[in-house]
């Protein structure tokens, strides 16, 4: 399926952004750890969420988590402390090819009993479950910070507990912020003891009521269709659920906007209402941007798009993630803004430049790789090309099902092929 994009007469309303599915995930294993048999309030409603909970709530031989990244790294550390059951976890033909001997590795040291299953370093594997004893370990920082939050989460039930000694560069920090974050919220001893290592003392989880915050990845979509939206068309959308002060590192996003021309302003939430973010439209204040993505790369997309599509030259570094994401972000990135014209290129496989080099625009469907974050950063390009094509839209359903049924409400005009 193919739909093709046509803009609205004007770019106004309010948007119930769905639950953060990092919180969600994170959520769910601290839940079951602690031995709750109910969900979290305001669960995400995506794919990635939706496989965790079939998954927590029938406990199969065999587990498929389909394409969602954070649920293979979390479950299989989950899965390593589930004492005498044994589990096979997998996933889709691309999960199978998504590294996960850094994880694997930490979690045998641990005392873990993990089988590759076909390649070595990848999925499936079989799980044993067992009652780890902890202790201390060394972990690159360099690496995907789920490995390190799904090492963190069971920290609390380990014996001796668990002390991450994070060696090199620290990437995607926020994350790591939030898994401590959620986990002191249930009653875990967990706290840093330098700049590079964490503690975890053995605590159990205490059971307690717990509400997901909207998610700002999903709000980053919003904030591009601002930016490029025609000066002389009128835009104000509310974004619903947003937390001015979130534990997502992804809220960047509104200081990143900032420059390039949105503005955003905050509610707080009350007993009746949650709160809103008020986007509102000025003009870009930068000719070119240089930002590192190593606390946000989730964002690296969107912001792309939109740089090219505005004229404004980058330099983004950080980005060495998105290599081992839903695709090569960093390739998809280069093929599909060159369908709009835009030839950007890479640095040493963890940066992004565009220097304002152009090409004849090709204006073919938009390829999304199986990576919903292709579908939805370029979708607000259509206020910059008429009658946009994006090619299997359904991928959405990963993290922002709705998102195809919001744009339509807004007055997007959606047709498929």
């Amino acid at each position: 399926m193919t739909y093709t994009l046509t803009t609205p007469p004007c770019l106004e309303g309010i948007v119930r952004l769905p639950a953060s599915k990092s919180i969600s995930n994170r959520a769910l294993v601290i839940y079951a750890l602690a031995g709750r048999k109910v969900l979290p309030d305001n669960l995400s409603d995506c794919d990635d969420t939706r496989v965790m909970v079939s998954a927590l709530e029938s406990m199969p031989y065999e587990i498929d988590i389909k394409a969602a990244g954070t649920a293979m790294r979390f479950m299989t550390a989950y899965l390593s402390v589930t004492t005498g059951e044994e589990h096979v976890i997998t996933g889709t033909e691309r999960m199978r090819h998504r590294p996960i001997r850094v994880l694997v590795e930490a979690l045998r040291s641990l005392g873990a009993e993990i089988d590759y299953l076909a390649e070595d370093g990848f999925p499936p594997l079989r799980v044993k479950g067992n009652a780890l004893r902890g202790g201390e370990l060394c972990i690159a920082g360099d690496v995907s910070s789920q490995y390190i939050s799904a090492l963190l989460m069971i920290g609390s039930v380990l014996e001796k507990g668990l002390t991450l000694r994070l060696t090199g560069q620290l990437i995607s920090l926020p994350y790591i912020e939030m898994t401590l974050r959620m986990m002191k919220a249930f009653g875990a001893d967990a706290q840093w003891l330098d700049g590079n290592s964490i503690q975890v003392r053995p605590k159990p989880y205490q059971a307690c009521r717990y509400t997901i915050e909207s998610d700002w990845s999903a709000a980053s979509y919003w904030y591009e269709m601002m930016a490029l939206a025609p000066s002389a068309m009128a835009c104000e959308v509310s974004l619903l659920g947003l937390e001015e002060n979130s534990m997502q590192g992804d809220s960047v996003v509104k200081d990143i906007f900032r420059q390039l021309g949105v503005d955003t302003s905050f509610s707080a939430s009350t007993a009746t209402e949650t709160g809103k973010a008020l986007l509102r439209r000025g003009g870009p204040c930068v000719k070119r941007l240089d930002y590192d993505f190593s606390r946000c790369p989730d964002l690296a997309q969107t912001v792309v798009v939109c740089c090219c599509e505005l004229g404004i030259t980058f330099r983004f570094t950080g980005l060495q993630t998105l290599k081992i994401k839903e695709t090569d972000r960093i390739e998809a990135l280069k093929q599909e803004c060159r369908k709009l014209g835009f030839i950007i290129y890479d640095e040493h496989g963890d940066t992004l430049c565009w220097d304002g080099e152009r090409c004849a625009p090709t204006m073919e469907p938009i390829a999304t790789y199986e990576d919903h974050r292709m579908a939805m950063a370029f979708a607000p390009a259509v206020f910059r090309h008429k009658g946009l094509r994006i090619a299997h839209p359904e991928v959405v359903s990963k993290s922002y099902p709705s998102f195809w049924d919001h744009l339509r409400e807004v007055g997007f005009g959606i047709s498929d092929i």
